[in-house]
């Protein structure tokens, strides 16, 4: 069986106690991979394959899935689909676990370790977990708890055999989480090979198969992504000249940002600060601009 990548959530979710985005492509690619954090999927649009652990099933619209921690997965279409994704971790929700009010959502979380199903799925459950990536402030703390109270009394059958082992790998999994971290605090600065190779006790060569094989992109793509994901943000949220983000990002020159920005999100950082700008003005509070790239 492939081995599955290790995805970093905790880098993407800024200030931010948990991840909630909508995320709109052509197709769903097939993408094995696990993450230490807990994950809510509910489909769109598109149809398909969804895989997880040793399960393998016809996916459409209305597909709501809680997915355990290190549990391998992947949807895979062939058409335009569309989902809403929602990742937190159990640094996060595990005080609230301790209260017996929690006392379902913490049964439902201990069976999401084989995956969950969600074969019945109501209107207002689906908008209740499309409301999630527009909650603001302690609102959407507790509408994250209200949507796994309403899931812990759903009918729900589990995905993967109870035999399925998740992707532990606690070693390999300590040693790119404090890689990962390191990049994400260092981003802006000059992150060499070699200081993040020394980090983990690897060699440079050893430390490049080491995260390739682990994350399935090279180091120098991965930070690359990581300063562009600054960038974005920078650009949507500030009013700065583009060649200060840029250089605030971590790109020493201009002309390699706006090519580097062009060719990862497929428009130029100028088009993408004026398409923020637009979707903000026109958004009607119900609607979330589909995020056209996951990572």
């Amino acid at each position: 069986m492939i081995r599955p990548s290790f995805e970093d959530i905790d880098s993407k979710k800024g200030s931010n106690s948990y991840l909630a985005y909508r995320y709109g492509v052509p197709f769903f690619p097939f993408q094995w991979h696990y993450h230490p954090e807990y994950e809510l999927t509910l489909i769109l649009e598109g149809s398909g394959v969804r895989m997880v652990g040793d399960s393998h099933e016809h996916f459409s619209p209305g597909d709501l899935v809680l997915l355990g921690p290190n549990l391998p997965h992947t949807w895979v279409s062939e058409s335009t689909s569309a989902a809403v994704v929602i990742q937190f971790s159990e640094a996060f929700i595990g005080p609230f676990l301790q209260y017996p009010e929690c006392d379902r959502i913490r049964r439902l979380l201990t069976r999401s370790n084989q995956g969950v199903f969600f074969q019945r799925t109501t209107k207002t459950m689906v908008d209740n977990v499309c409301s999630l990536p527009t909650q603001k402030g302690v609102a959407r703390i507790t509408a994250l708890l209200e949507v796994l109270q309403a899931l812990a009394s759903a009918s729900a059958p589990s995905l993967a055999s109870p035999y399925f082992q998740p992707a532990r790998g606690r070693k390999a999994e300590g040693r790119i989480n404090k890689v990962c971290q390191y990049i994400q605090k260092h981003s802006s600065e000059d992150v060499s090979l070699q200081k993040i190779a020394s980090l983990v006790h690897l060699s440079e060569s050893a430390f490049c198969k080491f995260f390739k094989r682990t994350t399935g992109k090279t180091f120098s793509d991965y930070v690359v992504e990581i300063r562009l994901g600054h960038a974005c943000h920078l650009l949507s949220e500030s009013d700065d000249p583009i060649s200060e983000i840029a250089y605030r990002s971590g790109f020493d020159s201009l002309s390699y940002f706006n090519r580097v920005f062009l060719r990862k999100k497929g428009l130029r950082p100028r088009e993408f600060r004026k398409g923020v700008s637009g979707s903000n003005h026109n958004n009607d509070g119900g609607k979330v601009p589909l995020r056209l790239n996951r990572n």
